[in-house]
């Protein structure tokens, strides 16, 4: 039986799953699907990258619930004077709100910080973000993001993926699939999650880190903060290395007949990524001991950063991933979903990010790993306006706002101390250089060296491609 053969029901009712291989631990697949080798383990597509990259590799910062623009990024003095007073219907432009401010009066809060000017470029940055405003002229800040979706759920979709329903490949996933892997030992696409020190109530889907319709070794692999950081690596207690060997030759040898017999791609992916799995029994206990980092490192990364499984401790390991040659390394840290107790709720994570995200910069540039290296930092949407709740008391929030919002981005060849884009006089309507979430994607991918219009994969008889079919556009405003 060809591959061709291979009908939607046969695949269903022979594949009960592809163990290792269905937890992605991504390095290896050979055949499928028009990947071609570009060395023996680095399997990208042919062709790409399409131009010459300035960036290697990503470390993207995901901060999850929609950090407030107004009080970290987008200064709105103005805004004094409008307090307690509803939100103007020619700003508003019948805008949506979520259910939880529908029923309310939009009566504007002011910000709940005070700014200030940081660095040769004069950049505005929150008095909440002290590191960060020490690296200013390292940043590029995009003040005009905006998006479609006002929950968080689909906002965070798209956000990774493109498209608010899930199912379509993540960014890391795509990047994987056309670049491949520069590393032997390790998956080319790892996420890390922030253990936090209270329960977080904001799930964080595998479908943000997944493969969609690619084959599942482009899927991100989750280093857990257990004793296990990936489950099932593992030999059983008195399983000599040689026996495991053993079994992984003759296990290699029953699939790849059954590959020959099918042309599954999934196959591939189980064989080669049980070999991914055996390297990874050295390099990733090698990878998350970090008592080979010297003082200063913990010092520069500040106090967290000896917590296992801290947004700290995550950042010091992205750093070292970006050592071994891993492509595509994905942070989310949760709880950025200020509803309420906006000045006790967003400064704690304020106090949780704002170190370590400056120290990772600063960490990248003096090993020389900046340069190629391109860093995101940002959520799925921004903040609202208006107070939620009682606008002016220590209660009150603010509600999600996609129309505009606030990243930054270091390296990886964009122009830093760069403010590009701005918002109206109430951070409610871009006003200068709108950057949508799939600009954004065209241009991460332009930075690999990857035209977002050639990168495409073909999926029930569409060719699919991350930045969609809407129109996107790379923001060359903000290239070095």
């Amino acid at each position: 039986m060809s591959s061709l053969d291979i009908t939607r029901r046969y695949f269903l009712g022979q594949c009960t799953g592809v163990s290792l291989g269905a937890m992605a631990l991504s390095s290896l697949l050979g055949r499928a699907l028009g990947a071609t080798a570009t060395g023996s383990d680095a399997l990208g597509l042919s062709g790409l990258p399409h131009f010459a990259p300035k960036a290697k590799r990503v470390i993207f910062l995901t901060q999850s619930g929609g950090p407030s623009q107004i009080e970290l990024f987008d200064e709105k003095p103005g805004l004094m004077k409008w307090a307690g007073v509803e939100l103007p219907d020619s700003v508003r432009q019948g805008q949506r709100l979520t259910t939880m401010t529908s029923k309310q009066k939009q009566l504007i809060k002011p910000a709940a910080t005070k700014f200030a000017r940081h660095g040769r470029s004069g950049a505005t940055i929150s008095e909440w973000l002290p590191h960060l405003s020490r690296i200013a002229d390292d940043v590029c800040f995009i003040k005009s993001m905006h998006t479609d979706e006002i929950n968080h759920a689909p906002a965070m979709t798209k956000f990774l993926t493109g498209h608010q329903i899930p199912g379509r490949p993540s960014i890391g996933a795509w990047v994987s699939y056309g670049l491949g892997s520069t590393n032997r030992n390790l998956p080319d696409y790892l996420v890390l999650i922030s253990k936090m020190q209270r329960p977080s109530d904001q799930p964080l889907y595998d479908h943000y880190w997944g493969s969609g319709f690619l084959p599942s070794r482009y899927q991100g692999v989750k280093l857990r903060n257990a004793r296990d950081p990936v489950l099932y690596l593992r030999d059983p207690d008195g399983l000599p290395r040689e026996v495991r060997r053993g079994m992984l030759d003759a296990l290699g040898e029953m699939n790849q007949l059954r590959l020959d017999q099918t042309g599954d791609p999934e196959i591939a992916t189980r064989i080669r990524q049980y070999e991914m799995a055996y390297r990874m029994q050295t390099s990733v206990p090698e990878l998350t001991d970090l008592r080979d980092e010297p003082d200063d490192v913990f010092n520069l990364y500040g106090p967290d950063s000896r917590r296992a499984g801290s947004y700290a401790a995550n950042c010091i390991l992205a750093r070292r991933l970006v050592e071994r040659g891993v492509r595509f390394i994905q942070l989310f840290h949760p709880d950025w979903d200020h509803h309420s107790r906006l000045t006790s709720w967003c400064t704690a994570r304020c106090r949780d990010t704002d170190q370590p995200s400056a120290a990772l910069v600063t960490d990248l540039k003096r090993r020389g790993l900046l340069d190629d290296t391109l860093v995101i930092w940002g959520g799925e949407f921004g903040r609202g306006v208006a107070g939620q709740g009682q606008w002016d008391s220590p209660e009150a929030g603010r509600d999600h706002h996609p129309r505009c919002f606030t990243m930054w981005l270091a390296g990886g060849g964009v122009k830093p101390g760069l403010t590009y884009g701005a918002t109206d006089d109430f951070s409610y309507n871009v006003a200068e250089n709108p950057v949508h979430v799939r600009d954004l994607h065209a241009t991460i991918l332009h930075l690999l060296g990857v035209d977002h219009e050639r990168l495409t994969h073909r999926f029930q008889g569409l060719d699919f491609r991350l930045s969609g079919v809407e129109k996107a556009t790379v923001v060359n405003g903000i290239l070095a």
